[in-house]
């Protein structure tokens, strides 16, 4: 397919911005193209509450999360994580999109302003996503109002971290995870298949920013391929908790992403997989901007109804 219109006329729009290449720029320049795109979002829904909690993190640093709760008793808690391939992307960047989720499912949604790369290189950002998790369920009922229960969701970096803490669950013994939404996520560290090297896909993210993100968050290749790092790694992914996987055509981790899909239907976890032809990385993030982001928070919406109704967290 083609490229869709709206998502045509928004790489023009940032072509004509005139920035140069991510990858030419030093973490802190690039991080102020993140309030440009913010101001795009517009403002999201209202909500019934807002609450900002500093978390203390394993190594004695600290990290911020904002709870967005839409009504008095939300159906559950989304522990969001956002995009940004681990070096870019704050809460406020993200808080349209929060809101908007959390409005369009009716739950709680927990925003994680996890650490970025270079200053906190792995595995500090996936420790940060552990300990709001863990911070979520312990304070479900402040939140929530009762036990409900918990989902882990993010796009791209924010995918795979939240890959990651259903790995890490499992592992651990728990907590227990009612739904993985991942959306266009990072899975591995292969940059060499064959979606990172079609020259189709190089649109909003290109082969060279990943290796930009990569380069910043983990220098070392040896722990690139680490379960923490690769979700796809590793080896099995049998007994995680069902699954939303959006993809999109023209980006370079589609192929990943469909993998990491295939690899969770083989162990015999339910999974939802959706394509998104026409579209390219990140599209979910662009609420208020691309029409396709409104068809997938609804969609995620309703895998949530779904999940809720049947019991297939339990």
């Amino acid at each position: 397919m083609t490229l869709d219109p709206s998502t045509a006329a928004l790489v023009e729009q940032m072509a004509a911005a005139g920035v140069p290449p991510l990858w030419e720029l030093e973490p802190e320049q690039a991080r102020g193209g993140g309030v440009l795109l913010a101001q795009m979002y517009g403002a999201g829904p209202e909500m019934h509450a807002v609450h900002a909690h500093s978390l203390s993190a394993y190594d004695r640093g600290e990290f911020e999360i904002r709870v967005l709760v839409p009504r008095p008793d939300p159906a559950a808690v989304i522990v969001y994580y956002h995009a940004g391939g681990w070096v870019l992307g704050n809460i406020d960047e993200y808080d349209t999109l929060g809101r908007t989720l959390a409005a369009a499912s009716e739950c709680a949604v927990v925003l994680v302003d996890y650490r970025k790369a270079p200053e906190h290189r792995y595995p500090a950002a996936v420790e940060d996503a552990w300990t709001a998790l863990h911070w979520t369920v312990e304070n479900i009922e402040t939140i929530a109002g009762a036990t409900v229960p918990v989902i882990v969701a993010g796009d791209s970096a924010g995918g795979n971290l939240a890959a990651v803490m259903a790995l890490r669950a499992r592992e651990r013994g728990g907590p227990r995870i009612a739904l993985q939404v991942l959306t266009c996520p990072v899975t591995d560290s292969d940059l060499e298949n064959d979606s990172y090297t079609d020259p189709a896909t190089q649109v909003v993210l290109r082969k060279e920013a990943m290796e930009w993100f990569w380069n910043h968050y983990q220098p070392d290749s040896a722990r690139r391929v680490e379960p923490d790092a690769s979700p796809l790694r590793s080896e099995s992914l049998t007994g995680l908790p069902p699954a939303v996987v959006f993809t999109a055509e023209f980006d370079p981790l589609r192929d990943e992403g469909a993998a990491y899909a295939r690899r969770l239907a083989e162990s015999g976890v339910s999974v939802q997989h959706k394509r998104f032809d026409g579209l390219a990385h990140s599209f979910f993030s662009f609420v208020n901007v691309l029409p396709a982001s409104k068809e997938a928070i609804g969609l995620v919406a309703d895998a949530i109804a779904r999940t809720l109704t049947t019991g297939a967290d339990r």
